[in-house]
């Protein structure tokens, strides 16, 4: 500890990221449940799982998917199957554990707040066909209704928004200060954004597709009605 402290004041490392930098250190030795499966989570994916660990909250937007941490294990294994060109035996079921494990985080004693805006085209697309669906949702409207999780659905007819270039996750974490942490996944890589003023955008998105959205009782009563299409 004592030579990563002369690190940091060598390289003039202030504020949050000091106080990250520090806290990574002191737990270096402690293993998180992502460590479990190394040997089929990427090395920015157990990042993020990590990060997460640590958040107070986060916000996601999702565009075309319900995120992995609000997905029933039947969803799940169609995403991750689609998702992999070439799978060896066993990788889907184990990729699709992990999503499982890491729901952990909203069932422990203080667990992550988590505020979801979905887009109405992921509630719409047939992912493992219609009984599939219909399970999701009816899951998604039921952990909606947790003191910590807020799902909002963005409707079709709210038109063009900022959120068509893609879905997000924002991380906040305690301070102080407080700080975020945005992250941006793509078929080949993820993108972690941790400069203040360019999280700071991720933040101001994310409330303008909140205020957009219905809000959460309303989308609770479309989800449900998209449900009974698929039945």
């Amino acid at each position: 500890m004592s030579d990563l402290r002369r690190l940091l004041d060598l390289y003039q490392v202030a504020g949050t990221a000091r106080d990250r930098l520090t806290e990574l250190c002191r737990t270096s030795d402690q293993r998180g449940w992502w460590d479990a499966y190394g040997d089929t989570l990427s090395a920015d994916l157990s990042t993020f799982y990590a990060l997460e660990n640590d958040a107070e909250s986060e916000r996601f937007y999702g565009q075309i998917l319900v995120p992995g941490i609000l997905q029933t294990r039947q969803y799940a294994e169609e995403v991750v199957r689609a998702g992999l060109l070439a799978a060896p035996p066993g990788e889907v079921a184990r990729r699709v554990e992990a999503r499982l494990t890491r729901q952990r985080l909203l069932d422990q004693e203080h667990p992550l707040r988590l505020n979801i805006v979905l887009d109405e085209g992921a509630l719409r697309r047939q992912v493992g066909g219609p009984d599939v669906m219909a399970a999701q949702i009816a899951h998604l409207v039921e952990m909606g209704q947790r003191q910590n999780i807020s799902v909002q659905i963005l409707p079709f007819n709210r038109g063009a928004h900022m959120g068509m270039t893609g879905s997000f996750a924002l991380l906040r974490f305690p301070g102080p200060p407080t700080s975020y942490v945005a992250y941006l996944e793509n078929l080949t890589d993820e993108l972690f954004i941790e400069n203040e003023a360019e999280a700071f955008h991720y933040q101001l998105a994310f409330d303008r597709l909140s205020e957009l959205a219905l809000g959460p009782e309303e989308s609770a009563i479309l989800a449900a009605q998209i449900a009974r299409e698929f039945i």
